[in-house]
């Protein structure tokens, strides 16, 4: 169950268009080509930026998880663990679970 929902939020779609690997890349390299000018606040801004870019390209290189397997598992135990828990179909939803998934799982909007 946890495994499943970390995952869900781990690859959840972010808005905007989506950044390559060559992109991000891209927009390092251009951050050391402007570093040495910038001002202090500027270079303060590109070195979080620098930090930020670099924890998603390491995000973005490792090997993607195998959701459907964790989805399995969520199917067969997130009945029972969202009825022992109180668990609604709106507070599934609202941290990512797909209707589908939910609709595999015996969850309905109505209650179990």
């Amino acid at each position: 169950m946890r495994r499943y929902l970390e995952a869900l939020e781990t690859h959840r779609p972010k808005r905007g268009r989506k950044r390559t690997p060559d992109s991000i890349k891209k927009r390092l390299a251009a951050i050391d080509t402007q570093f040495a000018e910038a001002d202090a606040l500027t270079r303060l801004h590109m070195t979080q930026e620098r930090i930020d870019l670099s924890a998603e390209l390491e995000q973005l290189q490792q090997p993607a998880v195998d959701i459907s397997a964790l989805e399995e598992g969520f199917v067969k135990t997130a009945r029972d663990y969202g009825s022992r828990k109180g668990i609604s179909y709106a507070a599934w939803r609202d941290v990512g679970v797909d209707p589908t998934v939910l609709k595999k799982a015996g969850i309905r909007r109505g209650g179990a």
